[in-house]
């Protein structure tokens, strides 16, 4: 849903949009995180193929649980990895995020990370689950970007999670094993064909196309 013109709205995209100009620099990596739940399903009778190779499937499914997939991707840097956890609260987050900044990017001097603006992404997690000098330590070497509310379509690992969710995941996956197989599966054969985000609209886009959500300038 897009909202009505605010100042905060088009405030915050333009700050998420100006990240996205930024030329590549493996020191400073823009990377973008989101999450996304997956329903594990498990079958009750097997699909079988008839002599002519049609494939038969029955309707009927047994509910498994669910599971959550954390979508990291580097967008100018080809790179995209997915965590399936059993959570998605604030100090799963925090863990997601220490894995960016300590083993995905051990050598940068600072990390842009950009995400959507939710309850559970708060700093203060991560004193919850480190040890005080390593909390500040990860965070040291992070800025946030926030996208705005509303506006998750800002966000590049939301479209990745998408391709995911139509190339590389079975519409019924019957255990969190099997969705970290298909994940996995998914992202090296991204990674190693480099597939990089060509993202192409900008702020001096924005101000045309989305003229309506700048609010009327007060004189």
């Amino acid at each position: 849903m897009i909202p009505e013109a605010s100042a905060e709205f088009v405030c915050q995209m333009e700050e998420v949009l100006d990240v996205y100009q930024r030329p590549y620099d493996p020191d400073n990596p823009t990377v973008c995180l989101d999450e996304a739940r997956k329903q594990l399903i498990s079958e009750t009778r097997a699909p079988y193929q008839d002599e002519k190779g049609v494939e038969y499937v029955d309707y009927e499914y047994k509910r498994e649980g669910v599971a959550n997939m954390y979508m990291i991707v580097e967008p100018l840097g080809g790179k995209r990895e997915v965590v399936v956890t059993d959570t998605h609260d604030g100090l799963q987050w925090a863990k997601i995020v220490a894995h960016i900044v300590e083993e995905m990017y051990p050598n940068a001097s600072k990390v842009t990370l950009v995400e959507d603006n939710l309850s559970a992404h708060k700093k203060a997690a991560l004193y919850e689950v480190f040890e005080p000098h390593r909390a500040r330590n990860i965070l040291k070497r992070l800025e946030f970007i926030w996208t705005p509310k509303h506006g998750s379509w800002l966000n590049i690992a939301e479209c990745e999670l998408s391709v995911l969710t139509r190339q590389g995941i079975k519409d019924r996956v019957p255990s969190k094993e099997e969705l970290i197989r298909q994940v996995e599966a998914w992202y090296h054969n991204r990674n190693e064909k480099v597939k990089k985000v060509d993202w192409q609209f900008t702020a001096k886009d924005a101000r045309i196309k989305l003229k309506r959500l700048y609010p009327t300038i007060i004189t």
